[in-house]
């Protein structure tokens, strides 16, 4: 328990941090706007680029692990998704919530929680979750760009797609980092040094935006918010064991690495990718507190229940 509140206190308390700030009148309106941008243009993709280019494509490949991991994501998407959809019939809506429901936060809990709970061998599974975390971030995004241009003809929406996904940072960074390490080169040091010191940059400033965002209140927000929590911290663990274990039957340490990825509360990305659309947040927002306070218990539950030994 202890170990797991080490890593989320830290993520709680600058989402609280900015929400003081908003409501002190230290950060308003346009210092929110400008925060974003900066995340979405320049601390995010720099910390995709610098996590993708580290990594080698040798490690990544454990078919049984990306099976049960994918496919929990995949189904609880598609639930909660469905679920929006029929109560909203707005693609882009239904996909955020979807997204959210499914976008565990690998890279800045992930990892610290599988090396803890599972010693050095976590890592390879933490890795690979963040990359398909990023598959289903894509996914989103393409869903998304359909839904903003559904009035187009179909050979004007694919040109709008596809260009619009050439040019979005938040899925460019990773790709053009996995370019990289794939080439074998050595960055140049200084240059490296800037992408690091941005991508160090990322995970506070998205968080403290969240903060800001959470002064907003919406009627329709905390009851699809707690829906979306449930199927986050809840069913997708269990869907993600019951692959993994019962079906695939995968050792203990990688059925344990995906119970706890599985666990992790929604991650910045579907927020960033909200404001980079210009789309309303606040629900997302709530999401990532809601899972964020709710996985103390729910990931030291499962922590436990998988015999990690923690």
């Amino acid at each position: 328990m202890l170990y797991v509140f080490n890593v989320v206190f830290p993520v709680f308390a600058l989402i609280l941090i900015g929400y003081i700030c908003g409501r002190t009148g230290k950060l308003g309106e346009s210092a929110s706007v400008e925060l974003n941008r900066f995340v979405v243009w320049l601390a995010l993709p720099a910390q995709l680029f610098s996590f993708a280019s580290s990594s080698s494509w040798q490690t990544l490949w454990q078919p049984g692990f990306i099976t049960a991991f994918f496919l929990s994501c995949l189904a609880i998407f598609i639930l909660i998704f469905m679920f929006s959809w029929f109560r909203n019939r707005d693609l882009a809506v239904a996909s955020f919530a979807g997204l959210s429901a499914s976008y565990s936060n690998t890279g800045y809990m992930g990892i610290p929680l599988c090396v803890l709970a599972l010693g050095e061998d976590g890592l390879a599974p933490a890795i690979i979750s963040t990359f398909i975390v990023m598959t289903m971030f894509a996914f989103s995004t393409v869903l998304i760009e359909i839904s903003m241009l559904s009035r187009k003809r179909p050979h004007e929406i694919c040109w709008s797609v596809g260009k619009s996904l050439c040019s979005n940072p938040l899925l460019l960074a990773p790709v053009v980092g996995l370019l990289w390490s794939s080439t074998g080169l050595v960055l140049y040091e200084p240059l490296m040094q800037v992408i690091l010191f941005l991508a160090a940059a990322a995970t506070p400033c998205a968080l403290v935006s969240i903060g800001l965002f959470l002064m907003k209140k919406e009627d329709s927000a905390p009851q699809q918010a707690w829906a979306i929590s449930f199927a986050k911290l809840i069913l997708q663990p269990l869907l993600a064991w019951s692959i993994a274990g019962p079906i695939l039957d995968l050792p203990s340490l990688w059925v344990g690495a995906v119970v706890i990825l599985s666990a992790l509360p929604t991650g910045t990305g579907p927020f960033m990718l909200a404001q980079y659309f210009k789309a309303d947040g606040r629900v997302i927002s709530r999401v990532v507190l809601i899972t964020t306070v709710g996985s103390l218990l729910t990931l030291s539950l499962f922590l436990w229940w998988s015999g990690s030994g923690i």
